[in-house]
């Protein structure tokens, strides 16, 4: 009669292999041949194994696996920080993983993160298959995504702001300003956040009794390129159908729209106002000072390491879908509609 909770043996007599190579499958040694690690993983799935979970973490020891999608923006360095200061008040060590744009990891990434392994992972504006979420779950390696690309899975902890307010109260402040020609310059397409704050732009507009142009609103990715090529075809449409206005996606894109606005003559906020998103410290610095939609990306990154320490310490935490509130900051970019 088999045992109710498959043991190593188990898995090595299913297979028929060593318990060894079973060990070395699990514990993500890279000396197994391939053919065999995927027999050994297929039966760890099928068996329904669960590595016992480790002891908690004791102060000063551990790692947290961030990965972002993209380095090197002041939005990432936001969450870095936030990251690194929670986990230093656990004396909990952080390491850093890239994926050069992309948002889904690669095979070869969980394969060294298992041989190391750590405590938990925290996902920035990525995603894990169902497999690899599992080959995690067997070693009892937890994982908290922020800001999602899309719906994360019902069993996956996340933590997000409110991106369709913050469309929604950035475009009701240009409205209530007197704009009707609103621009808009979005990310990527098939990021879930991208889509929610345009249909808060979208819907900012109709409960005003207006309609947003399609023909005044761009996509690429948040960076500042972006915006200045975005902000180049919008502020060379004929001056009675371009936008009096633009709601950009990022603050690194409205900073390249000021860019294109300064190159063209255009004046801000007298001739354009502009809005951004995220609220980096950097805004407050650009001239005119940036209204912008502070997604409080530092205490995005505190609750999400919080709640990832947690879990590595088989704690649930109280809310495992967080989403924050989303604020918009004025300041000096925007104003009335010229006359």
């Amino acid at each position: 009669m088999p045992s109710p909770r498959p043991t190593i043996a188990d898995i090595a007599h299913a297979v028929g292999v060593s318990a060894p190579t079973v060990s070395k499958v699990i514990n993500g040694r890279a000396d197994v041949a391939v053919a065999t690690r995927v027999r050994v993983e297929g039966a760890l799935e099928s068996m329904g194994y669960r590595r016992r979970r480790a002891a908690a973490p004791t102060a000063g020891t551990g790692l947290i696996d961030l990965v972002f999608h993209r380095l090197g923006s002041p939005w990432a360095m936001e969450i870095l920080e936030g990251v690194e200061h929670t986990a230093a008040e656990q004396r909990v060590s952080v390491i850093l993983s890239e994926l050069g744009g992309k948002h889904r990891l690669p095979d070869a990434w969980v394969d060294t993160t298992l041989a190391r392994p750590p405590l938990g992972v925290i996902l920035v504006a990525a995603s894990l298959s169902e497999e690899q979420r599992d080959r995690l779950a067997r070693r009892s390696i937890p994982v908290v995504v922020i800001d999602t690309d899309g719906e994360p899975p019902e069993d996956v902890a996340s933590v997000g702001t409110d991106n369709w307010s913050g469309g929604l109260a950035a475009t009701r402040h240009l409205i209530a300003l007197g704009h009707t020609r609103i621009g808009a310059i979005g990310g990527p397409p098939d990021m879930l956040c991208v889509r929610a704050r345009l249909d808060g732009f979208r819907s900012a507009h109709t409960e005003a009794g207006l309609t947003a142009d399609p023909r005044l609103i761009r996509s690429g990715n948040f960076y500042v390129e972006t915006g200045y090529r975005a902000g180049l075809e919008l502020l060379t449409m004929p001056a009675t159908e371009r936008p009096t206005a633009i709601f950009a996606g990022s603050d690194m894109q409205a900073i390249g729209l000021l860019r294109a606005a300064t190159e063209l003559g255009i004046c801000v906020p007298d001739d354009l106002s502009v809005v951004g998103y995220d609220d980096l410290p950097v805004v407050e610095w650009v001239s005119p000072p940036l209204t912008s939609v502070d997604q409080k990306l530092a205490t995005q990154a505190a609750v999400a390491t919080r709640q990832l320490l947690d879990l590595a310490q088989g704690r649930t935490p109280a809310t495992p879908r967080v989403i924050l509130p989303s604020e918009l900051v004025v300041r000096g970019s925007t104003a009335p509609p010229p006359r």
